[in-house]
């Protein structure tokens, strides 16, 4: 169906020309899964978008082979490869609300590629595109027809997508992180239907991801991508059970794990000095083996939970809602609330990090926000260190804004593009005046580059200037600029490569041991929350679902919902 020969893409920059894509050669059968993996900036999307002539020619250099039912796709007309695009190659884009236009609805969006290549009429078009939206288990599809991309959510905008791709039946369907930051059970819901789609059309299917739990159950062969280069392919059984090179030994090893929590993740640099190119050496390297550097030595989370919880806590939250008024009709009536927030009690112990875990719309950043009075509850108590976070006076409240910092889910939209790394980070100081002076004050945040594992010269940089890992580190730096003793974390890995990942994980973990730091962590990948909280709440729909410790709530869950996410968890599946 595909045949890809020694690939080679370069892109010009201000420094000459960089290469992207080093050479890889690989083929797709019909009706075969490929699993493309690797981290951001291995050449993954470069490969799909070269491979759909989606890329700035004038700017690029390609050159290798590229067929496709043995025709030269790089040699095909522009007229020809508008005719295979949509049509017999179909491709899923990373991110859904960018891939749709926001002014048109979805139905409209799909019935346009429907009249384009199948020549139906806007009648038969339009069934067409509500069968689409039944077979991806879109709910009240004629609804979703005339629905724009911003009335949908994130999992129901990726089945768009997905309904556009299969809409001229493809024969080949290119999936580029089709499950990047969704919940479990959206992921999972959103594996198991290209999974059955695929079957039912006898597609081939061109998997991108940077998460190998996700790889290893929907694969049959892989290919793994480092820099550019192609490290190592195999079938999906041999790349989980017998890695070859290290780089694929790391990416195995620093995922956090539902089943066996460490103390601290292994790093890819730690794999990396094994051996730069080229096969392991036979010293029975093993992802177990090397996990059981990071375990916890024997009883430290018990004594770390009695001296945790000896405390009088440092945040109590009681029977507080946050409801927000929703519209009423043009004769008014009865005044209708989404309770984004509905009666939740619960405390947080100095040197804690208690994991917030939900699906999205469970009302997890109304809560972190409603905290921080950055969204204002319509009732109940919060208390920090005795205090009255509802009822305080304006100086009250700026010391409170010192003491409790939040790391937004968005680190891009989060920094002023405008502003250098250092003035980023030399504003809060000034607005409360901590220190005497900017110089002060810079060398303060030379200190915080350092700390977070960031170079003195970023100091001038700007935002986007820097990978997503870096910007990253930048908000958590902020966070700490005023010397909080709590901190909100809103989703802030959940976009991330599985390796940068377990750097930000790894990196809160030792802030919280030298600053003494207390933690909210907002996610919803349980594997994360189980990594490294101390104790779980279970969000759904505004409402506690329940809260324990994370070994009695993954071994022993009270509630149906709690088991749904916890079934739910991508566990690397190899029986296939």
């Amino acid at each position: 169906m595909l045949r890809i020969y020694n690939l080679k893409v370069q892109f010009r920059s201000s420094n000459g020309w960089f290469e992207a894509v080093k050479g890889i050669s690989f083929s797709l059968a019909k009706g075969q899964t490929l699993g493309i993996v690797g981290e951001s900036g291995s050449g993954k999307s470069v490969t799909a978008l070269t491979l759909m002539r989606l890329l700035d020619e004038q700017h690029t250099q390609i050159s290798g082979e590229i067929l496709f039912d043995n025709i030269d796709l790089r040699q095909a007309s522009e007229k020809e490869m508008q005719a295979l695009r949509g049509n017999r190659i179909a491709m899923i884009f990373q991110e859904p609300m960018t891939s749709l236009n926001p002014v048109i609805t979805c139905g409209k969006q799909i019935t346009e590629a429907i009249r384009l290549h199948r020549k139906l009429s806007r009648t038969r078009a339009k069934q067409g595109a509500i069968a689409l939206f039944n077979e991806v288990q879109l709910p009240r599809p004629e609804a979703m027809f005339d629905s724009y991309p911003h009335q949908l959510s994130g999992g129901q905008r990726q089945r768009v997508i997905i309904a556009m791709a299969l809409s001229c039946n493809p024969e080949l369907l290119i999936a580029d992180e089709p499950t990047t930051a969704l919940d479990v059970t959206v992921q999972k819901t959103i594996i198991d239907l290209l999974l059955k789609l695929k079957a039912e059309r006898q597609m081939s299917l061109l998997f991108i991801s940077h998460d190998l739990g996700v790889i290893s159950q929907i694969a049959d062969d892989v290919l793994v991508m480092y820099k550019g280069n192609m490290v190592e392919q195999a079938p999906v059984k041999d790349i989980f059970l017998h890695p070859k090179h290290p780089y694929t030994l790391g990416l195995l090893a620093c995922r956090p794990s539902a089943t066996h929590p460490l103390k601290k993740l292994p790093v890819i640099s730690d794999f990396m000095s094994v051996g730069k190119q080229g096969e392991l050496n036979a010293t029975g390297l093993a992802v177990d083996s090397i996990k059981e550097q990071y375990a916890y030595p024997t009883n430290e989370v018990d004594q770390r939970q009695q001296e945790l919880y000896r405390q009088p806590p440092l945040l109590t939250v009681k029977n507080l809602c946050t409801w927000y008024p929703v519209k009423s009709g043009w004769f008014g009536g009865s005044k209708q609330y989404v309770k984004a927030v509905d009666d939740i009690s619960f405390e947080v112990y100095p040197g804690e990090t208690l994991g917030l875990v939900g699906e999205s719309g469970s009302g997890k950043t109304t809560l972190g926000r409603s905290i921080l009075r950055l969204i204002e509850p319509t009732s109940g108590n919060i208390s920090f260190k005795g205090n009255d976070l509802l009822k305080p006076n304006k100086a009250e409240l700026r010391q409170m804004r010192k003491q409790v910092q939040i790391i937004f889910q968005d680190p891009y939209s989060s920094l002023n593009p405008r502003f250098t790394i250092g003035q980023l980070l030399m504003e809060p100081m000034q607005v409360h005046k901590l220190y005497n002076n900017d110089a002060q004050r810079k060398q303060k945040v030379l200190e915080l580059l350092q700390r977070v594992n960031l170079l003195p010269e970023h100091f001038n940089r700007y935002p986007h200037e820097f990978s997503g890992g870096q910007r990253q580190r930048v908000v958590i730096a902020r966070a700490l600029a005023l010397e909080p003793e709590f901190i909100i974390c809103d989703e802030s890995v959940s976009a991330l490569d599985v390796s940068v990942q377990a750097q930000i994980l790894n990196l809160l973990r030792d802030l919280q041991q030298d600053l003494g730091l207390t933690y909210i962590f907002i996610s919803h990948d349980l594997s994360v929350i189980r990594h490294i909280s101390d104790r779980i709440m279970v969000i759904n729909k505004g409402r506690m679902e329940e809260i324990a410790e994370p070994d009695a709530l993954f071994n022993h869950p009270k509630t149906a919902y709690t088991q749904k996410l916890i079934a739910s968890i991508p566990q690397i599946s190899i029986t296939h």
